[in-house]
């Protein structure tokens, strides 16, 4: 009977008694078991170190692994998995290293050491494959800036303002906020640039409070970023990829945030949001960095940010005209609805290479272009698509 049916401890068991008579065949009772003579001497040499206990499946799990990590390294592994729940083998290599372990194992090998464990890789993203994204040459070139939407609380609701450099992915600004509205923004912008200085561009989707939906992109938040002298750009409409650095932004700040139980209040959730934002900043290896932390390719701006806004000259040969409360202004006897807000503000025409079109440039921004020319022949306006210009014509 071989030792591979049911009873095999029975067999087993049969065997080494058989085999164990002075005078006993083994080789023969081995055939008839259906086993080897190699199996047949291990269990009768099991048999007499330990009687019939020696008989009991063992692990074959060699006694030596050189391949295999040392409990320590699968502990700092386990550790720093536990503590970032969502961080891959990549990053947790990567953290490893800058912590100054001894001996680090590859990525494969930690996620083969996670895996040994019963970790579940890829549950909050932890494991996905890397990508490629345009970035800006330098830091403070551009910063992106959106709201995560809302989060619900145990009482009321939270909206994350999140506002990234496009070339270090720095998280510049992660404020818990109880509202979207645009003095909201204001503070907490207001913060960032004391800190870390004037960016030269910021970009947004179209939506409240930046923006006043496609073809109007113009709002009192952008007039004021202008004033300060940042250039302020808009996403394509139903285009988020263009904003993608801050979209993944909001993925991790998910998986590693906003996936724990609600927060209690805003208090509570700002507590959170520092906690991991220095994380993030400083330890937390990017992929799209090759695995640094985007604190290591960040760089505050030169460009200090003043309280109060300084008045602006524009060119000698620029027409200067004050927008009035009605959103209109007047040029070359033409009456021409400019967004509602600039009004109170000073915009300047300036010529361009074609006659009867100017560009209408609010301080250093151009905002739009002016075509004056005979109505005969061509179409009134053109709706402004993202960062593409709108026409004034006249009303």
């Amino acid at each position: 009977m071989p030792f591979h049916e049911v009873s095999r401890m029975d067999a087993r068991s049969e065997f080494v008694v058989l085999a164990s008579d002075e005078g006993a065949n083994v080789r023969q009772l081995c055939r008839r078991f259906g086993i080897s003579p190699t199996t047949g001497y291990k269990w009768l040499e099991r048999w007499r170190a330990a009687g019939m206990s020696g008989l009991q499946e063992q692990s074959r799990r060699p006694q030596t692994s050189p391949a295999r990590s040392a409990a320590a390294i699968e502990e700092a592994v386990l550790a720093l998995r536990a503590e970032h729940p969502a961080w891959g083998g990549r990053k947790i290599a990567r953290r490893l290293k800058d912590l100054g372990q001894e001996a680090v194992p590859s990525p494969s090998t930690v996620t083969a050491i996670l895996k040994r464990h019963g970790v579940e890789l890829g549950k909050f993203g932890g494991g996905s494959p890397t990508f490629t994204r345009f970035e800006r040459s330098r830091s403070n070139e551009l910063w992106q800036m959106d709201f995560k939407g809302h989060v619900a609380m145990h009482t009321g609701r939270l909206h994350p303002l999140t506002v990234l450099d496009d070339h270090s992915r720095f998280s510049v600004t992660l404020a818990a906020c109880a509202d979207q509205q645009t003095e909201t923004v204001r503070q907490h912008l207001i913060a960032a640039f004391r800190r870390y200085g004037l960016p030269e561009r910021m970009i947004t989707d179209n939506g409240s409070p930046w923006g006043d939906g496609p073809g109007s992109p113009f709002t009192p938040l952008g007039v004021w970023l202008i004033e300060h002298g940042v250039k302020i750009s808009h996403s394509r409409p139903y285009h988020p990829q263009t904003m993608g650095k801050d979209e993944r932004f909001h993925r991790s700040l998910k998986a590693e945030v906003l996936s724990a139980p609600a927060f209690a209040d805003i208090a509570a959730a700002q507590r959170a949001f520092e906690r991991w934002r220095t994380v993030y900043n400083t330890q937390r290896p990017h992929e799209a960095l090759q695995l640094a932390a985007p604190a290591s390719r960040y760089q505050p701006s030169p460009r200090d940010y003043v309280e109060t806004i300084a008045p602006f000259e524009y060119a000698p040969n620029d027409a200067v005209r004050r927008v009035q409360q009605s959103g209109h202004v007047s040029f070359r006897g033409r009456n021409l609805k400019v967004p509602k807000a600039f009004r109170g503000k000073d915009i300047a025409f300036r010529p361009t290479m074609e006659d009867g079109v100017f560009d209408v440039l609010f301080r250093t921004q151009t905002i739009a272009t002016a075509d004056i020319r005979p109505l005969d022949g061509r179409l009134e306006s053109v709706h402004d698509v993202s960062e593409h210009l709108s026409t004034f014509s006249p009303v």
